[in-house]
């Protein structure tokens, strides 16, 4: 869960994230202005699914859970 209220786009990325990684740590953010258009995602996740895993390995599993919604939009910061 967040500490605060998700925006649609943030909310539809958080749920395919937790059912497809569990994580222990997952922060969605849209970052693509003051209103939020959805066109600019940032994401903070950790999970055991990563470990051992480099980061570019993690970013494209990450990505590929996303894809529909990648398409969509204008960028993404994985971390």
């Amino acid at each position: 869960t967040s500490p605060r209220e998700l925006s649609e786009g943030e909310q539809i990325i958080h749920n395919k994230l937790t059912d497809r990684f569990t994580p222990s740590e997952l922060l969605v953010q849209d970052v693509s202005g003051d209103r939020g258009c959805g066109s600019f995602y940032a994401i903070t996740i950790a999970s055991q699914a990563f470990k051992g895993l480099p980061t570019v390995k993690q970013h494209r599993l990450v990505t590929q859970v996303l894809k529909q919604e990648i398409e969509g939009i204008h960028g993404l910061q994985v971390r």
